[in-house]
């Protein structure tokens, strides 16, 4: 999963605003002071327009374990069996400023290794796009609990087109998840999550994410084992881990889970999301259409 973040449409067009004044482009006032702005309901939800004539873009590459998202459908199936409830894991496993380190690390490669000899690697494939938002809220039981939900809506293939292949990877029209980062410094959970990969955090981080030294927050001296997202600047460092857990499906569930108001702005900005092309897509990513398949973002395998 790749997460390429924008500012919310408001803030960039305050700052749009600003270099005009500093331009000196706008007439004065005659009276100056701050500026007062009233934000209509969701607004810090809805981001700017995608830049499409630069590559110096911030990106997160997020492995995400199992490999598909978990679903309501596959934890009812499990629970069904007998068994628990399955963990999902996502990792961060690249972060950059430059799309076109994206584009080179989603090449297909050709390696040597030292049991198996040469091995061949097939091109990454996009296979959704869409919309999303990290919101934090308070839990509805418990008052000063706060939860982090990240929500996303899919523009392509678009709504009503999900295939067999966006199926297969647990994508959905639309979805919200419950997640939480895991402090570096607990136990592993897993035998597969190892401490040599884990993320470095600041101590700053450390002790007010996750309380960690300070006695203030969990019963250990490294604080808290999981912690809301509480900025998203914790996914800016290589080898973070979110836990993911499924809470509600479609745009109603995407209402309940992070505000109506919210909700209902995601759509308006994934229905504009829609009218991109697939050129434009790959445009705005700096992938060349010759060297990834475009296929299966329209839902079929190749």
């Amino acid at each position: 999963m790749v997460l390429v973040p924008r500012p919310p449409l408001w803030l960039e067009s305050e700052r749009l605003s600003s270099q005009q004044k500093e331009g000196g482009t706008v007439e004065k006032k005659e009276e100056v002071g701050p500026d007062m702005k009233v934000l209509s309901p969701g607004a810090d939800v809805v981001p700017a327009p995608e830049p499409k004539d630069t590559s110096k873009r911030k990106y997160r590459v997020v492995t995400i374990g199992k490999k598909q998202l978990p679903t309501l459908e596959l934890m009812a199936k499990t629970k069904q069996r007998g068994g628990r409830h399955p963990v999902f894991w996502g990792i961060v496993t690249a972060v950059g400023d430059d799309l076109e380190e994206l584009e080179r690390g989603m090449e297909e490669k050709t390696y040597e290794t030292k049991t198996r000899g040469t091995r061949h690697m097939e091109p990454a494939r996009l296979v959704a796009r869409g919309v999303y938002a990290i919101v934090n809220r308070e839990s509805p039981r418990v008052p000063s609990e706060q939860r982090s939900h990240f929500a996303y809506r899919i523009s392509h293939p678009p709504p009503g087109n999900i295939g067999e292949v966006q199926h297969a990877f647990g994508i959905l029209d639309a979805a919200a998840f419950v997640i939480q980062i895991k402090n570096p410094l607990a136990p592993p959970i897993t035998p597969q999550q190892r401490s040599s990969n884990r993320a470095q955090y600041p101590k700053a981080f450390m002790r007010a994410v996750f309380g960690a030294g300070t006695g203030r927050k969990g019963r250990n001296n490294y604080g808290l084992r999981f912690a809301p997202c509480e900025t998203p600047e914790l996914l800016d460092y290589k080898g973070a881990e979110i836990l993911f857990i499924a809470a509600r499906e479609g745009q109603s569930g995407v209402e309940e889970t992070i505000g109506e108001e919210r909700g209902r702005a995601l759509k308006e900005a994934d229905e504009q999301e829609e009218k991109e092309t697939i050129d434009d897509i790959y445009k705005e990513l700096c992938l060349d259409m010759d060297k990834f398949p475009t296929e299966p973002l329209k839902g079929e395998w190749i």
